[in-house]
């Protein structure tokens, strides 16, 4: 069996696991990142929402119960670790831009709007005004995005259509990485009798180096572009996913990909190491302190039988209603059900409440109370307690 020892072991690659892992990692620690696939973020619109019904989502925080995850991390906590994202994201080929203290509404492929915080650079024009003209820029039969619902919401709009051979907003974005392709379409688009205003498409800019081609469109067109985001799979997410786990394998990472943990060995109070199957030997990862940040039911970190709600890897106690009735209510398109408070009980320092283990930190929707439908706060929520945790782990480690 490969054995390896490191400071902190992460379990989850979604973006709370990856915010931890990247502050630890800046702290001079050596860790490890855990995870069975690619996370929900990949499914994602790569915005980071932070609280959506204020307009200072910092100042909302307030208002939230006293339960909430982010009243544990608090305002000081939650904004540090914007901050940390945002210097985490600049420089590189997917920059954010946006102020953590302001909301920002953002055109949708339906053409309705989506309040979000922190958005990629390519998205930065994306909050548009009824008396903006905007200019739709689609591609011949693509899937997952419908810029009739946009020009119909928009009366001053139109539209132009760009054969790119191919049909799937992935592929498009990879033919975008092709220099003659771009070279192609910025020729088609300065041949458009296209008026004054905007151009938005959607989110189709390329895989790896978005932000040069970004720049290379805006500046052969002389106007404000963005990129709309498409129904899920999303180029922003993923390329959110991608930079941020390739900025932590570049701070001298481990990350054990596609792996199930089939074993967990502890002693006493404290975790000791994860058994990790593989179809080879089997490799034993140790570590002094343990983050769990498998996410939610989606991402599997949560599972729900006929009558309770179990933890997929330490077995650990789970808050959740009493009785399976009372999980939903009766308009399944509302939000506040109560099946969203359900998950991991933390205390102060990020630790599971009635948990064994004394090494063991938790982040992520996996956190009770959570309620990241009710109150628009997915990705943001993420970031604050991937980063709060790694904070108090840091502290047990020392």
């Amino acid at each position: 069996m490969n054995r390896v020892t490191y400071d902190a072991v992460i379990i989850g690659g979604g973006m709370s696991g990856l915010m931890a892992a990247l502050t630890l990692a800046g702290k001079g620690k050596s860790v490890a990142v855990v995870s069975k696939g690619d996370p929900v973020c990949c499914l994602s619109t790569g915005c980071i929402d932070v609280l959506i019904h204020e307009n200072n989502p910092l100042a909302g925080i307030v208002s939230l119960p006293e339960n909430h995850p982010y009243r544990l991390a608090g305002e000081e906590t939650i904004s540090a670790s914007l901050e940390m994202f945002i210097k985490i994201m600049h420089g590189t080929q997917s920059p954010y831009c946006g102020d953590t203290g302001t909301n920002r509404a953002i055109l949708t492929p339906m053409g309705t709007k989506k309040i979000t915080c922190l958005v990629p650079r390519t998205m930065e024009f994306a909050d548009c005004h009824s008396d903006e003209y905007i200019h739709i820029i689609s591609f011949n039969n693509i899937k997952d995005f419908y810029p009739g619902y946009i020009t119909s919401s928009y009366q001053n709009s139109g539209r132009s259509i760009f054969n790119a051979q191919v049909t799937s907003t992935a592929a498009i974005a990879e033919r975008f990485e092709e220099e003659e392709f771009r070279q192609e379409f910025i020729a088609w688009l300065k041949g458009r009798d296209i008026p004054d205003g905007k151009i938005a498409l959607p989110a189709v800019l390329g895989t790896r180096t978005t932000g040069n081609i970004y720049d290379e469109i805006s500046q052969e067109l002389a106007k404000p572009i963005f990129e709309i985001p498409t129904l899920p799979p999303s180029m922003p997410g993923l390329r959110l996913f991608r930079t941020l786990k390739n900025t932590f394998l570049n701070m001298g990472g481990s990350i054990y990909w596609g792996r199930d943990i089939s074993s967990v060995e502890k002693l006493g109070t404290q975790l000791e190491a994860l058994t990790l199957s593989n179809k080879g030997r089997a490799t034993r990862v140790q570590g002094k302190a343990f983050i769990l940040a498998t996410g939610s039911f989606v991402s599997g970190g949560l599972y729900a039988a006929m009558d309770s709600i179990e933890e997929r890897v330490f077995g650990l106690p789970i808050h959740m209603p009493e009785e399976r009735k009372h999980w939903f209510k009766e308009n399944f398109f509302t939000t506040g059900h109560a099946i969203e408070k359900a998950g991991i009980q933390v205390d102060s320092s990020f630790r599971p409440v009635d948990a064994p283990y004394e090494n063991l930190f938790a982040c992520g929707s996996i956190l009770a109370f959570s309620e990241v439908m009710k109150y628009g706060c997915g990705h943001g929520m993420a970031i604050a307690t991937g980063f709060a945790a790694a904070q108090k782990c840091g502290e047990y480690i020392l």
